[in-house]
């Protein structure tokens, strides 16, 4: 997930877009509550009530009627439940109470905490995670592949991995070619080819501590041929680590294809872009290397609209609008848009951009714009259209709400995931 450059003034705002979901513990019995809702909106049945009662360890004991009906079709053809993920946003704290912060998620039935690098290390927060869970898997979405080398990415994972006792998620992404140069002062050249071989890379290091084979990589960006017996660590007890890619074009998301375990799509994006252009292409790149499309984990971040009446659906609104805006004005994911034959409006908010006009950009995205992209749904209504919309293509989801919300809102829609 890229964040925003520092100079938007909606980029400290977002950057805890789908990272804000962190559950703060079960209630009692002495204060559980029922949470009663009624909606008008054209995603849901017209008038519906819907009653959720919450005690201590069961965050949901009923589930709206709406989605028990939903079937679901595995998206990767082997019958597991989509996986619902939430993480963690880093503030002025960083560090402060992320691990406390994960207990609660895992409480709450996340199977994913993922951890994202924006203002702060992504790594850090995910190493307090494991002290405090036992079962959620603890990703990176994302850690800058280009801003490090192989080796030292090599030895981080194997440290989360065998401290999280096998839970640990690599998950990396390239970035974009101002910050690697000028941000990070690290090369840039053919980004796809660059980012599979750092991969193979990592592996054959891996290799060489887990199999004990010979340290003897080399290829067109990184060698590594060094590997004595003081800076081995040994075979980690857990296996490697698994390895997803974030990617949004064809060539990136075929290299997650060929030598990764998953693929995190980037929240700009459709379900007709991932069915036309994404699995198609990752289905390449798995083929390329032997495998199938259900040897591999699609993870989405799926923008949702929600709220409990409408000044919160459109505060909602309006923050989803901004952060598609900000997302459609750059040029490398001007793939999306043309799809949907919105080619032109990338250029537009390309150009608004430049000039600050943030507010003006979102106002460009209309309402047919806003639910190609985002779900937009009361909470009782998020779960079913998750799963009719991305259930047969996504293997795991989180909730993309670049706005405040109550923690509680997303308590039952987790559960009603997890029941489909």
């Amino acid at each position: 997930m890229q964040a925003g450059s520092s100079n938007c003034p909606y980029a400290q705002r977002f950057r805890w877009h789908l990272f804000n979901v962190s559950m703060r513990g079960a209630y009692s019995s002495s204060n559980c509550r029922a949470l009663r809702f009624r909606f008008t909106t054209q995603s849901s049945p017209r008038g519906q009530h819907v009653k959720f009662h919450r005690v201590r360890g069961t965050p949901l004991c009923r589930v709206p009627c709406s989605v028990a009906r939903i079937k679901r079709r595995s998206a990767n053809g082997k019958g597991d439940r989509m996986k619902v993920d939430g993480g963690f946003g880093l503030g002025l704290g960083a560090l402060d109470g992320a691990g406390e912060a994960a207990r609660d998620a895992e409480n709450a039935g996340y199977d994913g905490i993922w951890s994202a690098e924006t203002s702060h290390d992504p790594f850090f927060p995910l190493l307090l995670a494991a002290q405090h869970t036992t079962r959620a898997e603890l990703g990176t979405g994302i850690a800058v592949a280009f801003a490090r080398n192989p080796m030292t990415m090599a030895q981080i994972a194997w440290d989360l991995q065998a401290y999280s006792k096998g839970r640990f998620i690599l998950g990396l992404g390239s970035q974009v070619k101002p910050h690697i140069t000028k941000r990070f002062s690290m090369p840039w050249s053919q980004p796809a080819a660059r980012m599979r071989e750092f991969i193979a890379a990592m592996r054959a290091i891996w290799a060489s501590w887990n199999d004990r084979t010979k340290l003897d990589f080399r290829g067109d960006f990184y060698t590594h041929t060094l590997m004595t017996p003081f800076f081995d660590p040994g075979p980690n007890p857990y296996g490697t680590a698994k390895v997803f890619l974030a990617a949004v074009g064809q060539k990136m998301t075929e290299v997650a294809g060929e030598v990764c375990d998953g693929l995190l799509c980037h929240g700009f994006t459709t379900e007709r872009y991932l069915r036309e252009i994404t699995i198609p292409a990752l289905e390449r790149g798995a083929a390329a290397s032997g495998r199938q499309r259900s040897d591999l984990e699609i993870s989405l971040p799926a923008f949702i609209v929600t709220g409990t009446n409408e000044e919160e659906m459109a505060a909602s609104a309006k923050g989803v609008r901004q952060q598609i805006a900000f997302y459609g004005s750059t040029p490398a994911y001007r793939g999306v848009l043309e799809l949907h034959g919105w080619g032109d409006l990338q250029v537009e908010l390309n150009r608004l951009s430049k000039e600050g006009k943030w507010e003006t950009m979102g106002d460009l995205i209309d309402d047919q714009i806003l639910a190609t992209f985002a779900v937009v749904a009361e909470p009782d209504g998020i779960a079913p259209a998750i799963a009719k919309r991305y259930g047969d293509i996504v293997d795991r989801v989180s909730f993309y709400a670049p706005y405040k919300t109550d923690p509680d809102t997303w308590l039952p829609v987790v559960a009603a995931l997890k029941a489909i």
